[in-house]
């Protein structure tokens, strides 16, 4: 098994790009696909994001370039223009000791700059398929010395209905060409395509258990739907967040929620298929050179970013599908590093939660919301250092001196700047995700909430469906189920104050054997029930 890139017999510019840009040793695909391209074989790699698939076609392709000869000798074909962003970017970094062009063309970018770049000289091309075919039709893109054709993401351009135009450029490049396809998936027409056009295909599967990831960190939170940008905030506030991608589902989404973090002091921008080409490159540039710590973006917009040092991938809303967490949570842990993925459930989506551990067979660990008195202790040292440099700098106070000499009549100094500190810590946190249900005395048990519940006996519901109900719905532990009463027609069941929210939002209109049911706070008890059945044992 190679165990590192020397053994692949790469030129020693390409080499040194590799160990440049921080990659230590092949993974499962690079190990495959690196020797059968350099060989000239056409290549089908089926694999994820998040495998190090770019590399495993790029480091090849830039190996075999000719740089002496200033034309293009490569073309890649991409669904996105982030993604082909992206794939330019790292291809340069591999290929800059080698003085290897590489260029990104798509729409929404003036023709006219790609056309003069073009003439100028490039080794690779990278694009979208609508650009690249506009470019051979106009002749600006000359086909004579491309030897390698790359199709990456290839089901990703075919949902997006680019097919034609990828046939359309492969009718225009030489037909001894190298062909190499990438798909995460293989559906029928991208199965049709590789016949039609690939010469012995040399299959390369990576399976899911092969690009599991055990440098990243799964964690989920459990959170109220009007409260999740407050829980948000604590999380990140707690978190040591270098650079993070936060997920939202809609476009909407994410200019809201970027919008919210900005207005709470977050360096956030974010990112959506319907900002402008230029409001896209401002939004992306600033994330790699660090100048905001936090991209919130949709699934196609993210779609191809690989930004190697991003810390936290944070699902603000929990994605629709497995494929999607896996393509998510894939943005981190890049090139041996650690990373974090952070999942925001709501009670409506536990089931879906459970479907992304049952399939990918990793189960998530639970974690409880940090509270504002462990942020206020995370965040001291942060504080003094900031109040430090204002001091040092010499910055103009006298406004503030002169409130302070007023408040100073009636309080200490100690107790203002206590009191400062609070008002502005708090500014963060509009509620927080605690408040909002405040279910009065119900009858329960010190600690607890009691609910009732409209079935019963009459749905055949015994109390160890009942509790197991709650646990599945709600993602709380078996043992936190409390008492349970169940009569003919209704039932009564006691659960932690601090779970009650999230249980009364999982079971309110939901099926508990076929039957549909409805939870509300039960008023307290005048009497003890004539029969009291309980939860099974704790423990």
């Amino acid at each position: 098994m190679t165990k590192s890139f020397d053994e692949f017999g790469l030129q020693p510019d390409i080499l040194k790009g590799i160990y440049d840009i921080g990659f230590e040793e092949p993974s499962p695909i690079q190990i495959e696909c690196i020797p059968a391209v350099l060989r000239g074989e056409d290549v089908i790699g089926q694999a994820q994001t998040g495998t190090g698939k770019t590399a495993a076609f790029g480091i090849p392709i830039l190996d075999r370039i000719q740089t002496q000869v200033n034309q293009v000798q490569s073309i890649i074909l991409t669904p996105t223009r982030e993604l082909a962003i992206q794939v330019s970017e790292e291809l340069r970094r591999i290929g800059r000791p080698g003085r290897i062009k590489t260029l990104p063309i798509y729409g929404g970018q003036s023709i006219g700059r790609q056309v003069k770049a073009l003439e100028q000289g490039v080794h690779v091309v990278i694009g979208t398929p609508g650009r690249l075919l506009d470019h051979l039709r106009r002749g600006t893109l000359k086909v004579d010395a491309i030897e390698v054709i790359v199709l990456d993401e290839a089901d990703e351009m075919l949902d997006m209905g680019f097919i034609e135009d990828i046939e359309s450029v492969l009718r225009f490049v030489p037909t001894d060409r190298q062909l190499l396809l990438f798909s995460a998936t293989m559906p029928p027409a991208i199965r049709q395509l590789a016949n039609k056009y690939m010469r012995k295909p040399r299959y390369i599967t990576i399976n899911r258990g092969d690009v599991s990831v055990p440098m990243i960190k799964q964690v989920y939170y459990r959170v109220l739907e009007n409260h999740k940008i407050d829980a948000l905030c604590r999380i990140l506030d707690s978190e040591e967040v270098n650079l993070g991608i936060v997920f939202c589902r809609t476009k909407k989404g994410v200019d809201e929620l970027a919008e919210a973090l900005q207005a709470r002091g977050y360096l956030s921008g974010g990112l959506h298929g319907d900002l402008q080409q230029y409001q896209r490159d401002r939004v992306m540039s600033a994330f790699r050179n660090s100048e905001i710590e936090l991209l919130v973006a949709t699934d196609v917009a993210a779609r191809g970013i690989d930004v190697g040092s991003v810390t936290h991938v944070i699902n603000f809303d929990i994605p629709q599908d497995v494929e999607s967490y896996v393509h998510r949570i894939g943005r981190t842990g890049r090139a041996g590093r650690a990373g974090v993925a952070l999942t925001l459930v709501t009670p409506r989506e536990m089931k879906q939660l459970r479907t992304i551990e049952e399939e990918t067979g990793n189960r998530l660990k639970s974690k409880e919301l940090p509270t504002l008195e462990e942020i206020a202790t995370k965040q001291q040292q942060t504080w003094m250092t900031q109040i430090g440099e204002v001091i040092q700098a010499e910055t103009d106070l006298s406004l503030f001196e002169e409130m302070l000499g007023q408040l100073r009549e009636k309080y200490s100094a100690e107790k203002v700047a206590a009191a400062a500190l609070y008002l502005s810590f708090s500014e963060r946190f509009s509620k927080g995700p605690d408040a909002g249900y405040n279910f009065g005395e119900t009858g329960a048990s010190p600690g607890m909430v009691r609910f009732f519940i409209n079935v019963g006996r009459n749905v055949n519901m015994r109390p160890q469906e009942l509790a197991q109900a709650i646990a599945d719905h709600a993602g709380i532990a078996l043992r936190q189920v409390g008492r349970i009463n169940i009569y003919d027609r209704f039932s009564f069941v006691e659960v932690p104050e601090d779970v009650a929210p999230f249980v009364y939002e999982a079971l309110r209109q939901s099926k508990i054997n076929g039957a549909r049911v409805n939870m509300e706070p039960a008023r307290p008890r005048t009497s003890t029930p004539p029969t009291t059945r309980t939860a099974p044992p704790r423990g």
